[in-house]
């Protein structure tokens, strides 16, 4: 009876075949790949979040709230509350416009409206700190935040300006992150002192980055047409 080997009993080439793949059940589907927990858990809280009533103008409302909070915690004095609470009260402010994407929620009011409340959220907190200056008989301290106030302002003034004109202006060291940043650690470590040079970097900066917007600007408005 041949047993499938030639001479000397070496294996045939029949023998040394690789075995086909198995055929896949067409009855059977395939298992999917499970999801991380993690990521479905936010794929699930964004899904309700934007089933759900919350708007953006909400999120805006809730971050000024907050700041107008915060700036009455520093004008009694009570700085690292009152910094932390701003510190949230500004997270509100980032994510609105994240959400307002996200959810296909946003208007165009609700963009205007966004970007006033920021602009008064800032001079309301650096007025407050500006009384607690006063009250120390430090004027050199209350000149920093009128420049900080007026250049923040400015520094937007530039960007919405120079869109209207066709050109994208992000650039400069001092956005409003930034100058939220260096806020919030001047508030919170102002039992340390932090604070009046916080405000002083503040003013510097914001002052910067008016005069490299301005040069971009320029820059971008003058160039030989191709």
């Amino acid at each position: 009876m041949p047993n499938g080997r030639g001479d000397g009993g070496a294996l045939s080439p029949a023998d040394t075949r690789t075995p086909p793949p198995p055929t896949p059940d067409p009855a059977r589907p395939s298992e999917p790949s499970r999801p991380r927990a993690g990521g479905n858990r936010l794929e699930v809280l964004r899904d309700r979040l934007i089933a759900s009533r919350l708007t953006p103008n909400q999120i805006s409302m809730a971050g000024f709230t907050l700041n107008v909070i915060a700036a009455l915690l520093v004008w009694q004095h009570e700085f690292f509350i009152g910094g932390v609470v701003f510190i949230v009260g500004s997270i509100c402010d980032t994510l609105d416009g994240g959400y307002s994407r996200m959810s296909g929620k946003g208007t165009p009011f609700g963009a205007f409206l966004d970007s006033t409340l920021d602009r008064i959220v800032e001079g309301i907190v650096l007025t407050a700190v500006a009384t607690t200056f006063t009250e120390r008989g430090d004027e050199l301290a209350v000149a920093a935040v009128v420049v900080a106030v007026m250049s923040s302002l400015v520094v937007s003034y530039t960007r919405a300006r120079a869109e209207a004109l066709g050109v994208e202006c992000k650039v400069g060291i001092a956005d409003r992150l930034v100058r939220v940043v260096i806020l919030s650690a001047g508030l919170v470590f102002a039992a340390l002192g932090a604070l009046e040079p916080a405000v002083y970097v503040l003013a510097a900066l914001s002052t910067i980055t008016v005069v490299q917007r301005i040069l971009h600007v320029k820059g971008q408005l003058t160039q030989a047409p191709l």
